[in-house]
């Protein structure tokens, strides 16, 4: 089996070679954009590129991924993983139908002389490569690789199959690349165009500018209309292209411990608590009563557990129960011995000079020794520190905690391992942070401890589950229309409603909502129509109801389904024109300008902006007035803007051009490489139009 678990150790190769080909799919976005178009009532996944995805595909390849998981990591995955491993699945099925289509129309394949030249010829594909490498030489072994082939017809029948798979994978692999050669390589620089270029990056300008920013004017004072709305939403469509979505209202009824509950879980702690103490037996008890597994680990002292740090340690004794967020924790010392790495305890007061003069050491100095004799003199440590530390541990008294040989700088390490006990140390110690002033709280100790932890978490009781069912199904059953839903949660004590909108078909959570897909597939049903009310969905700990309050089709949205963006956008343009009628009222200098207009126009100098990152310190990305900033001669100025976040009024001072190129060749290699991304963003777009993805898996999972 030697092979067969390596080649499912190397697995991860063909998913990353398809997760590659997919990268810009996901980064562009909305590939798996869900649509609830469904195929009568065929079981099909959904449809690439006119290929009918069946759940019977779908399901023998998610169940290969399963298997592969599990044999690469000796465990099943967890519900997570196998989400994961869902959208790996249907991303391969994506790569597979919408591109072979693209691949047979361009007339690309992989010859019998190409497969065998990429196994063991003279150009192996560098997955193969890696994983016939010896990792001690770093030396590629092919005849490995020929001696495996040699031996294949007489391995078991699933080492072949994954062999040949694994082979078919490489193939394809080879074939993406082809692909993306033929646009890639189709690239050409120009030496002009790296100049450009160039000059785009590196020449920096210095400027001044002007900018009165869209909330100075409150939105109160502008008047949206819907035909105004409308305007916008037409002139700015693909700007609003949208993927189908369901808009909700819902609560959560939370499953908690009742005052019974809480109660007998008290009782079970004191006497699991006295059990513990007097058990002979500490790793068969934590093994047989604990949530957290046991550890014969021995820990040093600055490892202990928190509820452990401040307390005097003794073997065989109990400690606890400590409670933390409804859990609670016994411990119980197990062994303690010396001769562990050294640790110490330690608080401090860091008095740092407010600059690297030698008049501000000096300073800072003198200030420490005046703290450190108040303490000799009997002042408190704790307030001096809270009061004039200047270090995070100032709020916590100047407390270190524990901490082992090598955590701090050398000069106080030196001081606080080299101290012969606790208590104040005699002299300030000088780090380059500054002057501190030292006390040791816990002396410097070898002494390690084996910690026996019982840990239990307290869980609601069946009583206390079917409560909270109880009240959800109330809500429920009481609830014919959104209207009828809102007096059934207002009837409820203590429950809130919240809203959740243009949810996906891909969504797993929602908002804070975890583990949703079953009311996502609610929503997303054919049966389900708008102010539909769910049943109850039981969700972790707690249980949820929901109303159906809205539909988005895919393509341009409705004025109704994006009217909040719409309006603020709409809002900035009125707003811009408000300033922009002011702004050309006044004349004068920037500076004037701005005085004349009011406390709400800045003006702010900025230096070494440049055209290719078209941001301006203070401002952000304003990729308009950086451009015409940079069309100016020094001294000039442009007129208002209507930018990202405000009106803009740009003067540029003067102008550093780029230093000549000394190396053509690697900024057009440069720009090469910028253009390729793109090419590829663009053939990843082309191809994802083109192949009308389908996503029906919203109705299985």
């Amino acid at each position: 089996m030697a092979l067969i678990n390596k080649i499912r150790e190397k697995s991860g190769f063909a998913i990353g070679a398809i997760a590659i080909g997919l990268l810009i799919f996901i980064v562009l976005g909305d590939l798996l954009g869900p649509n609830s178009r469904l195929f009568g009532d065929k079981l099909v996944v959904g449809e690439v590129a006119g290929h009918e995805v069946s759940v019977q595909e779908f399901d023998a390849m998610f169940e290969e991924a399963k298997n592969n998981y599990t044999s690469q990591y000796g465990r099943p995955p967890s519900e997570a993983e196998l989400a994961s491993l869902r959208e790996q699945t249907w991303n391969q099925l994506v790569f597979k139908y919408a591109f072979e289509e693209e691949f047979e129309k361009v007339g690309l394949g992989i010859s019998a002389e190409e497969q065998v030249d990429m196994v063991q010829g003279r150009n192996v594909h560098p997955a193969l490569r890696q994983m016939f490498t010896d990792p001690q030489t770093g030396m590629f072994n092919v005849e490995q690789v020929k001696q495996t082939l040699r031996n294949l017809g007489s391995m078991p029948a699933e080492q072949q199959a994954a062999w040949r798979k694994y082979e078919a994978d490489l193939a394809t692999d080879r074939l993406r690349n082809k692909y993306y050669n033929l646009f890639t390589f189709s690239n050409y620089v120009t030496t002009e165009e790296a100049k450009r270029f160039n000059a785009e990056q590196n020449t920096k300008a210095s400027i001044t500018s002007l900018f009165v920013p869209y909330f100075s004017i409150a939105d109160s004072a502008i008047k949206v209309t819907d035909d105004q709305l409308s305007e916008y939403l037409n002139k700015n469509k693909k700007k609003f292209e949208v993927e189908e979505g369901r808009s909700l209202t819902y609560v959560t009824i939370p499953v908690t411990a009742s005052k019974e509950d809480s109660t007998q879980y008290s009782e079970e702690t004191a006497e699991l608590a006295a059990r513990f103490a007097t058990t002979e037996n500490d790793s068969l008890f934590v093994k047989a009563e604990s949530d957290t597994p046991f550890n014969s680990a021995y820990v040093a002292a600055n490892e202990l557990p928190e509820e452990l740090k401040n307390q005097s340690l003794e073997k065989g004794k109990m400690y606890g129960p400590f409670m933390q967020n409804g859990n609670f924790s016994l411990y119980k010392i197990m062994d303690v011995k010396d001769g562990g790495q050294a640790s110490v305890r330690a608080s401090h007061i860091l008095i740092k000079p407010e600059n690297t003069t030698p008049e501000a050491k000096a300073a800072a100095k003198a200030k420490a020794q005046d703290l450190l004799n108040q303490i000799k003199g009997g002042a408190n440590f704790a307030q001096l520190a809270a009061q004039h530390g200047t270090d995070g541990t100032a709020s916590m008294g100047g407390d270190l905690g524990w901490f082992t040989e090598g955590r701090m700088v050398p000069a106080f390490e030196k001081a606080v391992f080299g101290a012969s006990g606790a208590g104040l140390l005699p002299n300030l110690v000088e780090t380059d942070y500054g002057y501190h002033i030292v006390k040791i709280t816990e002396p410097k100790t070898t002494r390690t401890y084996q910690v026996a932890q019982v840990s239990r978490a307290m869980t609601p009781s069946d009583n206390s589950r079917e409560s909270a069912f109880g009240r959800a199904s109330a809500i429920a059953s009481n609830s014919s229309s959104l209207e009828d839903f809102k007096k059934a949660v207002a009837n409820e004590k203590g429950v809130m409603q919240a809203e959740a909108k243009n949810i996906t078909a891909a969504d797993r959570a929602i908002n804070n909502l975890q583990n949703a897909r079953e009311l996502v597939r609610w929503a997303f049903s054919e049966d389900t129509k708008k102010g539909d009310v769910s049943p109850v969905i039981t969700m972790d700990d707690q249980y949820v109801v929901a109303v159906l309050t809205g539909k988005r089709e895919k393509g341009t949205a409705k004025v109704e389904d994006v009217r909040d963006e719409l309006t603020a956008a709409v809002r900035n343009e009125q707003k811009a024109k408000k300033i922009k009628d002011k702004l050309a009222s006044l004349s004068g200098s920037l500076d004037q300008i701005a005085a004349k207009y009011g406390p709400d126009a800045l003006v702010r100098p900025a230096n070494d902006v440049t055209l290719g990152a078209a941001t301006v310190p203070g401002l952000g990305y304003e990729p308009v007035a950086i451009g015409k900033a940079f069309g100016l001669k020094p001294g000039q100025r442009t007129g208002p803007i209507d930018g990202e976040g405000g009106v803009v009024m740009v003067e540029l001072k003067s102008i550093t051009p780029a230093a000549p190129v000394a190396d053509i060749a690697s900024v057009k290699q440069q720009l090469q490489g910028v253009r390729a991304g793109r090419a590829q963003s663009a053939l990843y777009e082309a191809v994802r139009k083109n192949a009308n993805i389908e996503d029906n898996r919203v109705r299985f999972f």
